[in-house]
Protein backbone atom coordinates (compact mmCIF):
# COMPACT_ATOMS: atom_id res chain seq x y z
CA UNK A 1 0.00 0.00 0.00
CA UNK A 2 2.66 2.68 0.78
CA UNK A 3 4.67 1.59 -2.37
CA UNK A 4 1.66 2.42 -4.32
CA UNK A 5 1.02 5.57 -2.66
CA UNK A 6 5.53 6.22 -3.04
CA UNK A 7 5.16 5.11 -6.93
CA UNK A 8 2.03 7.21 -7.41
CA UNK A 9 3.51 10.35 -5.96
CA UNK A 10 7.11 9.66 -8.19
CA UNK A 11 5.38 9.31 -11.39
CA UNK A 12 3.47 12.35 -10.70
CA UNK A 13 5.85 14.61 -9.50
CA UNK A 14 7.54 13.55 -12.32
CA UNK A 15 5.35 14.30 -14.79
CA UNK A 16 5.16 17.93 -13.26
CA UNK A 17 8.81 18.44 -14.01
CA UNK A 18 8.50 17.20 -17.52
CA UNK A 19 5.46 19.57 -18.14
CA UNK A 20 8.07 22.40 -16.62
CA UNK A 21 10.90 21.01 -19.35
CA UNK A 22 7.96 21.48 -22.02
CA UNK A 23 7.22 25.22 -20.83
CA UNK A 24 10.59 25.97 -20.64
CA UNK A 25 10.98 24.78 -24.58
CA UNK A 26 8.55 27.06 -25.47
CA UNK A 27 10.25 30.39 -23.80
CA UNK A 28 12.29 32.03 -26.41
CA UNK A 29 16.07 32.17 -25.79
CA UNK A 30 18.54 34.11 -28.13
CA UNK A 31 18.88 30.47 -29.28
CA UNK A 32 16.89 28.94 -32.07
CA UNK A 33 15.00 25.46 -30.91
CA UNK A 34 12.88 23.42 -33.08
CA UNK A 35 10.63 23.57 -29.34
CA UNK A 36 10.07 27.17 -29.80
CA UNK A 37 7.02 26.31 -32.71
CA UNK A 38 5.77 23.19 -31.06
CA UNK A 39 2.50 25.01 -29.64
CA UNK A 40 1.46 26.94 -32.70
CA UNK A 41 -1.05 25.62 -34.64
CA UNK A 42 -1.95 25.79 -38.38
CA UNK A 43 -4.78 24.89 -40.82
CA UNK A 44 -3.68 21.39 -42.27
CA UNK A 45 -6.51 20.96 -44.78
CA UNK A 46 -9.52 21.78 -42.10
CA UNK A 47 -7.66 20.61 -39.15
CA UNK A 48 -5.43 22.19 -36.81
CA UNK A 49 -2.46 20.28 -35.89
CA UNK A 50 1.04 21.32 -34.48
CA UNK A 51 3.62 22.82 -37.21
CA UNK A 52 6.04 19.77 -36.98
CA UNK A 53 3.08 17.67 -38.28
CA UNK A 54 2.77 19.67 -41.36
CA UNK A 55 6.26 20.34 -42.59
CA UNK A 56 10.21 20.09 -40.86
CA UNK A 57 11.14 21.85 -38.62
CA UNK A 58 15.10 21.99 -38.17
CA UNK A 59 17.85 24.27 -37.05
CA UNK A 60 19.77 25.16 -39.12
CA UNK A 61 22.60 27.24 -37.06
CA UNK A 62 22.35 28.79 -33.50
CA UNK A 63 19.88 31.80 -34.45
CA UNK A 64 17.68 30.55 -37.56
CA UNK A 65 14.92 28.15 -37.59
CA UNK A 66 14.11 26.50 -40.90
CA UNK A 67 10.76 24.92 -42.25
CA UNK A 68 10.31 23.19 -45.22
CA UNK A 69 6.58 22.33 -45.60
CA UNK A 70 5.72 18.91 -46.79
CA UNK A 71 2.91 20.37 -49.18
CA UNK A 72 3.53 23.54 -51.53
CA UNK A 73 0.20 24.90 -50.49
CA UNK A 74 1.43 24.56 -46.50
CA UNK A 75 3.71 27.54 -47.14
CA UNK A 76 1.16 30.49 -46.61
CA UNK A 77 -0.67 29.00 -43.74
CA UNK A 78 2.06 28.23 -41.83
CA UNK A 79 3.50 31.64 -42.27
CA UNK A 80 0.62 33.31 -41.26
CA UNK A 81 0.16 30.59 -38.03
CA UNK A 82 3.48 32.38 -37.03
CA UNK A 83 3.03 35.59 -37.79
CA UNK A 84 -0.49 35.36 -35.71
CA UNK A 85 1.09 33.93 -33.14
CA UNK A 86 2.45 35.15 -29.90
CA UNK A 87 6.32 35.15 -30.37
CA UNK A 88 6.61 37.81 -32.02
CA UNK A 89 8.63 36.10 -35.17
CA UNK A 90 8.69 37.14 -39.04
CA UNK A 91 9.01 34.72 -41.27
CA UNK A 92 11.40 35.09 -44.40
CA UNK A 93 10.28 32.53 -47.28
CA UNK A 94 12.29 31.29 -50.13
CA UNK A 95 10.41 29.43 -52.67
CA UNK A 96 8.90 26.27 -50.63
CA UNK A 97 11.17 27.32 -47.56
CA UNK A 98 10.21 28.86 -44.54
CA UNK A 99 13.25 30.77 -41.98
CA UNK A 100 13.16 32.89 -39.00
CA UNK A 101 15.84 34.62 -37.48
CA UNK A 102 15.55 35.10 -33.67
CA UNK A 103 16.49 38.69 -33.40
CA UNK A 104 18.97 39.01 -30.11
CA UNK A 105 17.26 39.44 -26.84
CA UNK A 106 17.50 42.92 -24.85
CA UNK A 107 18.53 42.65 -21.64
CA UNK A 108 14.96 43.97 -20.46
CA UNK A 109 13.68 40.95 -22.34
CA UNK A 110 15.89 38.67 -20.66
CA UNK A 111 15.22 39.68 -17.14
CA UNK A 112 11.61 39.70 -18.29
CA UNK A 113 12.13 36.26 -19.45
CA UNK A 114 13.90 35.58 -16.03
CA UNK A 115 11.14 36.23 -13.91
CA UNK A 116 8.58 34.04 -16.38
CA UNK A 117 11.18 31.02 -15.71
CA UNK A 118 11.63 31.11 -11.82
CA UNK A 119 7.84 31.77 -11.62
CA UNK A 120 7.53 28.18 -14.09
CA UNK A 121 10.17 26.83 -11.16
CA UNK A 122 7.88 28.14 -8.51
CA UNK A 123 4.47 26.61 -9.30
CA UNK A 124 6.00 23.17 -10.65
CA UNK A 125 7.42 23.09 -6.48
CA UNK A 126 3.79 23.84 -5.29
CA UNK A 127 2.18 21.18 -7.68
CA UNK A 128 4.98 18.93 -6.59
CA UNK A 129 3.78 20.26 -2.71
CA UNK A 130 0.64 19.59 -3.49
CA UNK A 131 1.01 15.84 -4.48
CA UNK A 132 3.17 15.60 -1.22
CA UNK A 133 0.53 16.54 1.13
CA UNK A 134 -2.05 14.27 -1.04
CA UNK A 135 0.64 10.70 -0.68
CA UNK A 136 0.82 11.98 3.42
CA UNK A 137 -2.47 12.27 3.65
CA UNK A 138 -3.18 8.82 1.91
CA UNK A 139 -0.85 7.01 4.00
CA UNK A 140 -2.23 8.89 7.61
CA UNK A 141 -5.83 7.62 6.13
CA UNK A 142 -3.77 4.33 6.71
CA UNK A 143 -2.79 4.71 10.17
CA UNK A 144 -6.41 6.38 10.92
CA UNK A 145 -7.71 2.62 9.05
CA UNK A 146 -4.82 0.70 11.46
CA UNK A 147 -3.74 -0.75 7.85
CA UNK A 148 -0.31 0.42 9.26
CA UNK A 149 1.88 1.55 12.38
CA UNK A 150 2.81 4.45 13.58
CA UNK A 151 6.30 3.80 12.54
CA UNK A 152 5.91 2.54 8.92
CA UNK A 153 3.69 5.62 8.55
CA UNK A 154 6.66 8.03 10.46
CA UNK A 155 9.02 6.22 7.32
CA UNK A 156 6.95 6.78 4.77
CA UNK A 157 6.38 10.63 5.17
CA UNK A 158 10.12 10.34 5.06
CA UNK A 159 10.21 8.82 1.91
CA UNK A 160 7.38 10.80 0.36
CA UNK A 161 9.57 13.93 1.90
CA UNK A 162 13.19 12.81 0.48
CA UNK A 163 11.08 12.44 -3.19
CA UNK A 164 9.79 15.42 -2.44
CA UNK A 165 13.34 17.19 -2.10
CA UNK A 166 14.85 14.98 -5.44
CA UNK A 167 12.26 16.66 -7.30
CA UNK A 168 12.45 19.93 -6.13
CA UNK A 169 15.99 19.96 -6.36
CA UNK A 170 16.11 19.01 -10.19
CA UNK A 171 13.23 21.83 -10.29
CA UNK A 172 15.68 24.00 -9.13
CA UNK A 173 18.34 22.85 -11.65
CA UNK A 174 16.00 23.13 -14.44
CA UNK A 175 15.45 26.90 -13.40
CA UNK A 176 18.95 27.41 -12.85
CA UNK A 177 20.31 26.10 -16.63
CA UNK A 178 17.26 27.84 -18.23
CA UNK A 179 18.48 31.40 -16.57
CA UNK A 180 22.33 30.63 -17.34
CA UNK A 181 20.55 29.86 -21.30
CA UNK A 182 19.12 33.64 -20.79
CA UNK A 183 21.95 35.53 -19.95
CA UNK A 184 24.40 33.51 -22.21
CA UNK A 185 25.41 35.72 -25.16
Amino acid sequence: MIQNILKDAGARMSKSIEALRHELARLRTGRASAALLDHIKVDYYGNEVPISQAATVSVSDARTLTITPWDKAMVAPIEKAILASDLGLTPNTAGTTIRIVLPPLTEERRRELGKVVHHEGENTKVAIRNIRRDAIHHIKELLKERKISEDEERRAEEEVQKLTDRHVREVDELVRQKEAELLAL
